[in-house]
């Protein structure tokens, strides 16, 4: 699901424009082999004191010269050459819904989902542009059954503004797509089963079902990377920078330190969000989420994926969006780590080659 621009190519960027960082990954393929090219990210403090992103009344703010500024130094200081690049749009700027139609054809849909949108979209559709993929059920003059579909919708403005920091960079943007998509795409567009995706950002988490590789179900809150340095801060009387050391450090993996003390309540919240959009999930499809897959700057805190196993009772793994990617056996440890927080960048890249 994405907006397209310009014609593509056989290299990509995935350009990930996240709070604190800006990430970018280059890939090629060669037959079916994807290959990793390049790879590079600059914090937000580098070149401005200012977050890259802002929520404000749920619209995504961008500083497009300084974003833009970070996107041309990273390209210069990892010698990226290729321009063909695939932005992601966070999911707090993204509309999300599910509409349920009646049996109709193919040339029913469009007017349809135009009719459905209105009842569901917070803004007049004429600021927003919309995408939809079918999720369950077919369209079909001989077989008639009802659909679903899920809808997403982007105001103009947050395009726009992509647009132009794309120019102000001097790379082609090709598509735009909403972050969710290419996190399925990295982590599990191949996958059977019922998954739960849990994104934990510096601004947001979202938690997303998936079945057979189609996105079911995605849920964004509040609690983030960002909100425990700073309860950490203020319950420890330190400063920020120091608290993010804290927590980087111990984590949740012992109750009986203060860090952990301090950070458990908020990871219950998480853990908390997830159980219950899954227990909806199931009350509604009548269908268990099998495992937990944690992607994002958080996914690699000490002790997380020990404790929402605890809680949730379910296998939990860390994301690897690197698995069916071919690069240097040199650098296995270094994606290894920095993967979880590469996941979104990876997935969009990932879309050229479809």
């Amino acid at each position: 699901m994405a907006w397209f621009f310009k014609r593509i190519s056989k290299k990509f960027l995935g350009i990930d424009i996240g709070t604190s960082a800006i990430k970018i990954v280059e890939l090629s393929r060669f037959g079916e082999k994807i290959k990793l090219e390049n790879y590079g990210e600059m914090g937000v403090h580098t070149l401005t004191e200012k977050p890259f992103r802002t929520i404000e009344k749920d619209t995504l703010l961008l500083s497009n010269q300084d974003v833009a500024r970070v996107i041309g130094s990273i390209l210069n200081k990892a010698q990226i050459a290729t321009r063909e690049a695939f932005f992601s749009i966070p999911d707090f700027s993204s509309f999300f819904t599910l509409l349920e139609l009646p049996p109709m054809s193919r040339q029913e849909l469009p007017s349809a989902i135009q009719f459905e949108a209105r009842q569901h979209i917070p803004l007049p559709l004429s600021e927003v542009t919309l995408d939809w993929t079918i999720i369950e059920g077919e369209i079909s003059d001989r077989k008639r059954s009802k659909i679903r579909v899920l809808l997403v919708a982007v105001p103009h403005e947050i395009i726009n503004q992509y647009q132009t920091i794309a120019r102000l960079s001097q790379v082609r943007l090709v598509s735009l797509e909403a972050e969710v998509f290419g996190l399925v795409r990295a982590l599990v567009k191949n996958k059977k089963g019922i998954v739960g995706l849990v994104d934990i950002g510096a601004q947001s988490t979202t938690f997303s079902i998936i079945e057979n590789g189609v996105l079911k179900v995605t849920h964004s809150f509040d609690v983030s990377g960002n909100e425990l340095t700073r309860i950490l801060s203020k319950s420890l009387n330190i400063g920020y920078n120091e608290a993010e050391e804290l927590k980087k450090k111990y984590g949740i993996r012992s109750l009986e330190m203060p860090v952990g003390r301090v950070l458990s309540p908020l990871v219950d919240l998480i853990a908390g969000e997830i159980e219950k959009t899954s227990r909806n999930f199931y009350q509604t499809e009548g269908k268990e989420v099998e495992k937990i897959i944690l992607a994002g700057g958080l996914a690699l805190l000490s002790g997380l994926k020990e404790y929402l196993l605890d809680w949730l009772k379910k296998p939990v793994e860390t994301a690897d969006p690197f698995a069916n990617v071919s690069y240097p056996p040199v650098l296995a440890e270094i994606l290894k780590e920095m993967g979880p927080a590469y996941a979104i960048a990876v997935g969009i890249a990932l879309r050229g080659f479809e």
